[in-house]
């Protein structure tokens, strides 16, 4: 059982990353040259889930540099605000998921403990 309840636990960190990754790319969603990041879940040793953190090759938009009168290109941010909330509400629910596992295994040993005790 103990062994199950780590995997929860490493899958709570696991969804924390992914949440704190696609928070990062919402942040610097208006910054210029920006390239968001993509975070996923992928089963390490003993069943534990671990996180792998990529950056995303699209391009971004260009458009005409205001700075500069020249009639030069500039990149925005490829960062898709869509794409990212539908990232954090698949980690929240994954997260709450994990969280409710491992609230039932304590509320479990505390009912045995009880019982023994």
């Amino acid at each position: 059982m103990n062994m199950m309840i780590q995997n929860n636990i490493s899958a709570l960190k696991a969804f924390s990353n992914k949440i704190l990754v696609s928070s990062n790319n919402v942040a610097n969603a208006l910054s210029d040259d920006f390239k968001a990041n993509r975070a996923y879940n992928v089963e390490g040793k003993n069943g534990q889930v671990k996180t792998s953190i990529s950056p995303t090759q699209a391009s971004a938009p260009l458009v005409e540099d205001p700075v500069k009168n020249d009639g030069s290109l500039k990149e925005l941010s490829n960062t898709d605000i869509a794409e990212e909330m539908i990232n954090q509400v698949l980690s929240q629910n994954g997260f709450e998921a994990n969280a409710k596992v491992t609230q039932a295994y304590d509320e479990t040993t505390g009912t045995l403990l009880d019982t023994i005790g």
